[in-house]
């Protein structure tokens, strides 16, 4: 049986007590008072969203999320579905979207009046989102201590949580995005596609590793070096591109330090600084559909745009995309021309932030306005519109998460990038045939280096 309630309350009440009481007895930064923080035990949860219903109650309230998997579970498995038997609420298409216009955003609106055949099922919501103690004790500390500085990019005296449990701009609402939990580390088996208009695709298998100093404890802006994150990314097939590597370091303060990135090059047999894999540089195997800061949805530095929090709404959102995470389900089972099967697709009603960015004057980005959608419960972006030079919608991104309830926490196990003028996208998913690794790996850092890169394209 899943669980779905808190199972340490009593945990969590005195361990926020005794955050209040070294609060009340220290000099408060930046940050929230002792009064605010106490709000992550009472109306919002321990990651800073509304803990309550909404007033018509299609949205429950939050519980605790799911914390403990199925006794059926095993580790590797691809997570059960806990909500198999339930069916859609709605059906929304081109005939009736705009009846549902307002819990819509511009790019499901367009994609749903492009393709007739296409739709969005609806289903009941579920607040599944749900992080380890912890993060939670973690995040309190950053509510008191934590900050922007560099004109928001940069994060100061925050590690191993949330940094911005009480968001009052929309950069710090994509700081917390960037900084999510997604465990200690990783290694991921994802398979990449960019079919053609008429539905032809071939794979791109990769691997991906990932670090996160920041989440390692007792963690520090010093002892982490400002890199939150290192992750690799070796392509396995086709063997056309098997052997190329990418290695990116992700900084936490951006302005004192970039992101760096190397190339790998199988061919060449050197590894090289790759100063160009940031921002809109077009990712490989994308046809130009994805680039760089589009990874995880979003990525990398703030800075060329201009940044602006629209609010709070409640929106028809990808979510528990437990059908898309099955090991019984390939990209044979999902690719149709234009769009996925929505056959598949899993959508609810939940509390959104709306953050618009806007290209600054003299800097230079593909996309010169991005409307961006965070789920209230993880901070995770769930949905993009894009906007070209003559700032027209023409690509839409959306993110398809569920909670892997073994760790716990909240992650994509789909991305799907839509070109609306080409009739195109690109998708990154989760490889239905391996299993799912743990999220608790404890790899060392000496790994992700260009020297150990050098070493491993030797052997």
């Amino acid at each position: 049986m899943i669980q779905t309630s808190i199972s340490k309350n009593e945990t969590s009440a005195v361990f926020f007590s005794v955050i209040l009481g070294l609060l009340a007895s220290s000099a408060l930064q930046a940050g929230a008072m002792p009064d605010q923080v106490e709000r992550l035990s009472r109306d919002l949860t321990p990651v800073g969203a509304e803990r309550g219903a909404n007033e018509a109650g299609t949205i429950p309230a939050w519980t605790g999320g799911i914390t403990e998997p199925p006794a059926s579970y095993r580790q590797g498995d691809h997570h059960p579905d806990p909500f198999a038997g339930e069916q859609p609420l709605l059906r929304i298409d081109s005939g009736n979207l705009n009846q549902h216009r307002e819990q819509l955003g511009n790019g499901q609106a367009a994609l749903l009046a492009k393709y007739p055949e296409f739709y969005l099922e609806v289903y009941p919501s579920h607040r599944t989102a749900a992080y380890p103690e912890r993060v939670y004790e973690m995040t309190a500390q950053n509510a008191a201590s934590g900050s922007l500085s560099e004109n928001g990019n940069a994060v100061i005296n925050v590690a191993e949580g949330f940094p911005f449990p009480f968001p009052e701009n929309a950069q710090e609402l994509i700081w917390n995005h960037q900084l999510r939990y997604r465990g200690t580390g990783s290694i991921r088996h994802i398979k990449m596609i960019a079919p053609t208009a008429n539905g032809a695709f071939n794979e791109i298998t990769m691997t991906v590793t990932t670090t996160n100093p920041y989440y390692h404890r007792g963690a520090t802006l010093d002892i982490i070096d400002n890199h939150f994150t290192m992750y690799e990314r070796e392509v396995t097939t086709p063997p056309s591109m098997a052997g190329n590597v990418l290695l990116v370091y992700e900084s936490l303060n951006q302005v004192a330090e970039p992101r760096k990135a190397w190339v790998y090059n199988p061919g060449r047999r050197r590894v090289i600084r790759a100063p160009n894999v940031a921002y809109d540089s077009p990712s490989a195997g994308t046809d130009g559909m994805h680039v760089s800061d589009m990874t995880d949805m979003f990525n990398g530095a703030l800075d060329r745009y201009q940044w602006e929090l629209k609010g709070k709404r409640e929106m028809y959102v990808p979510y528990n995309a437990y059908r898309l995470h099955s090991s019984e389900l390939d990209y044979d089972d999902l690719v149709l021309p234009g769009h996925l099967d929505p056959r598949h697709l899993r959508y609810e009603l939940h509390r959104v932030w709306v953050v618009e960015a806007t290209l600054r004057n003299g800097s230079r980005h593909i996309n010169p306005k991005r409307i961006f959608y965070l789920d209230e419960d993880s901070y995770q972006i769930l949905m993009v519109d894009h906007y070209n030079s003559d700032t027209e919608l023409w690509r839409y991104s959306e993110a398809h998460p569920i909670n892997f309830y073994d760790v716990p926490t909240l992650w994509t196990t789909l991305e799907v990038h839509y070109d609306l003028e080409a009739r195109r996208y690109a998708a990154f998913r989760l490889d239905p045939g391996k299993p799912i690794p743990p999220f608790n790996m404890e790899l060392d850092p000496g790994d992700f280096t260009p020297q150990a890169l050098r070493r491993k394209g030797r052997r």
